[in-house]
């Protein structure tokens, strides 16, 4: 069977395509091309770890979720408050928001995953929706709608300052991104990864197998959820200030819509439609403040009539092959053992 390369194939490869090498750099030479803009950059990498770990449960599991922007809201309150509380280490303090995340998906994720389709997308909304209005209603704790400020940590590492120029904050958010891209990448082309997919083509079927179906799919919940936690809790560093708008499902829904703009099922689609949505609404919101959605509409609508799989569908089909790494493990395994 014939597959496509790994740039887009979620099993894991024998190497690196050019195409990989390309991705990595360009956010290292934004740095240096544009020093004016780095606080803004720091915000894309955040948003693209957040839509990265969307993708890992939407594109690899088949969970369809409008409210994973509760575990983001988690990790970046639990980052601010852990802060007010008196402790400023910002590496120990962005773990604690993802592990806090991963905890509230281990406690909601029996329940909610037993559901599929519009029950399961309901669900996960009224969560969102109770955590939001729980935000809001005990002021005391979050702040409610003046949200939580005077949000500081230490330099890090002891060196790093944090500075308004937003250097620190980009290099310190793309080493996050970086890491967390290799805990995406190594886990999608795992046996447990290979399992996801199988799970999310046939339950069914993945069951009378004898695979553990419900326990997969709380342990990449809370892997997702734990991504998403540090996704915020990132946002709450870098931005100094957690406002409700953490809890919104309007950061659900702009998740779904940068990961349908990148490519669903791709281990890139989450970062690539990140940047682009992110750089295309500071460039309509600049053109035009009140119709900038149309922009982002028109776009989308472009990129789903001709895009088989989003930005990296149009890619796939545009640029040659030999730009990409060489084939999947699995498919060498497979012609092996055709020959033998």
């Amino acid at each position: 069977m014939k597959r496509e390369p790994s740039f887009y194939n979620p099993a894991a490869s024998n190497g690196i395509g050019l195409i990989e090498v390309v991705f990595w750099a360009l956010p290292v030479a934004a740095y240096f091309v544009f020093p004016d803009n780095l606080s803004f950059g720091a915000q894309i990498l955040i948003m693209s770890l957040y839509a990265m770990s969307l993708g890992l449960i939407l594109g690899f599991a088949g969970i369809v979720t409008l409210g994973h922007a509760a575990f983001f809201g988690i990790g970046a309150y639990s980052t601010a408050l852990i802060s007010l509380a008196g402790y400023h280490e910002p590496i120990t303090a962005t773990l604690a928001g993802g592990l806090l995340a991963a905890v509230l998906a281990c406690a909601v994720g029996p329940i909610v995953l037993r559901l599929s389709g519009l029950s399961l997308m309901m669900m996960t909304l009224a969560i969102g929706a109770v955590l939001f209005e729980a935000a809001n209603k005990f002021s005391w704790l979050t702040g409610g709608e003046n949200g939580l400020s005077g949000i500081e940590f230490d330099p890090i590492l002891g060196m790093f300052r944090w500075s308004v120029f937003g250097q620190t904050s980009y290099v310190y958010c793309l080493a996050w991104l970086f890491v967390m891209f290799l805990l995406f990448r190594s886990l999608v082309g795992s046996p447990f990864g290979l399992a996801l997919q199988g799970v999310r083509e046939n339950a069914l079927r993945m069951r009378l197998v004898g695979a553990p179906v419900s326990r997969h799919l709380i342990k990449v919940y809370a892997v997702s959820a734990f991504m998403a936690g540090v996704a915020g809790g990132l946002s709450a560093q870098v931005t100094g200030f957690v406002g409700l708008d953490v809890l919104a499902i309007d950061l659900s829904i702009n998740g779904i819509i940068m990961l349908v703009l990148g490519g669903v099922g791709s281990i890139y689609g989450g970062p690539v439609g990140a940047a682009v949505y992110m750089i295309l609404k500071d460039f309509a919101a600049n053109w035009d403040p009140y119709n900038w959605m149309a922009v982002i509409g028109l776009f989308l609508i472009f990129v789903v009539l001709f895009g088989k799989n989003g930005l990296i569908g149009l890619g796939q089909r545009a640029l040659p092959k030999s730009l990409f790494v060489s084939l999947p493990r699995l498919e060498k395994v497979e012609s092996r053992r055709q020959t033998t």
